[in-house]
């Protein structure tokens, strides 16, 4: 189904991109991408695959950049639903957000409770690697649109597919 026949039945399908890391970590290219989605009006879960890692990047987001402040908390919050960017190690929705970065390979959720899902993947990591292609040749076998983007030698985001 094309945007055109969403559109006129009115069932639009979650956009669905990778995002291939090649030139930088995790840490690096996420807040960027975090403070576009904020300033598009989203509401944004970002889901790990472990506590561990979500509550190290909690932590990056307060400290990544002097000048920077990014709103956000974890899961572990009292106020989880109230949160602009919410740091998740499940698959629950806890802010209702409506953009979900996955990464590290975590296991995603159901997809159409979304109008967007961005799966993150360091190019050097062999399992997240593999685990990106499982992802895309499930969800492209199933009829989804998808969008793959790597990064440049520049650390530019180029889309490739």
């Amino acid at each position: 189904m094309n945007v055109d026949e969403e559109v006129a039945t009115g069932v639009l399908m979650t956009e669905i991109l990778f995002y291939h890391l090649t030139e930088s970590k995790l840490e690096d290219a996420l807040p960027p991408l975090l403070e576009k989605s904020l300033e598009r009006g989203w509401k944004v879960a970002v889901q790990t695959a472990a506590v561990e890692r979500r509550d190290a990047l909690d932590v990056h987001l307060w400290t990544f950049r002097d000048d920077s402040f990014t709103p956000h908390a974890t899961d572990a919050s009292d106020k989880a639903a109230d949160q602009p960017i919410l740091l998740t190690a499940t698959s629950d929705n806890a802010n209702a957000a409506n953009v979900r970065f996955i990464v590290d390979g975590a296991e995603p959720p159901a997809l159409d409770a979304y109008e967007r899902i961005v799966f993150m993947f360091d190019g050097y990591d062999a399992a997240q690697l593999e685990g990106a292609r499982t992802q895309w040749k499930k969800l492209k076998g199933e009829g989804h649109t998808l969008t793959y983007w790597q990064q440049s030698p520049e650390g530019r985001w180029q889309k490739k597919a």
